[in-house]
């Protein structure tokens, strides 16, 4: 079966990074698109970037220039830096993956989700 596992999240100061990453089994996330996205509290789930299986990456708009996502295929795992942090990214950020077609930004073509982990950017 498919496994996503995330880790990395954490409490920081606005302006600092954090390091997410998300370990894939039972899937090869270089075969097709992987994912984050994120929830904060009282709100809809929001699409953050994608990066496909010809290493294409795409971020969404209130991200871009701050957030760099990639895989390390030898292990199997999706990472996301986060930089100069905001307190308007808290939130859960979780790891997808699409077993299928390209990649796109809508949240019901992912068909695996991991547990999401929690980052806290305080002011």
């Amino acid at each position: 079966q498919v496994q996503l596992v995330e880790s990395g999240g954490g409490s920081v100061q606005a302006g600092g990074s954090l390091r997410l990453s998300c370990a894939v089994s039972g899937y090869t996330a270089s075969r097709s698109c992987m994912g984050w996205f994120r929830q904060a509290a009282g709100k809809q789930r929001e699409w953050v970037s994608y990066i496909s299986r010809s290493d294409i990456t795409v971020y969404a708009v209130s991200v871009k220039g701050r957030f760099i996502i990639s895989r390390d295929n030898a292990k199997n795992t999706l990472h996301l830096q986060m930089n100069s942090l905001k307190p308007e990214d808290t939130a859960t950020y979780y790891c997808a993956a699409r077993s299928g077609g390209n990649c796109d930004s809508l949240e019901y073509s992912y068909n695996y989700w991991g547990q999401g982990t929690q980052v806290t950017v305080s002011s």
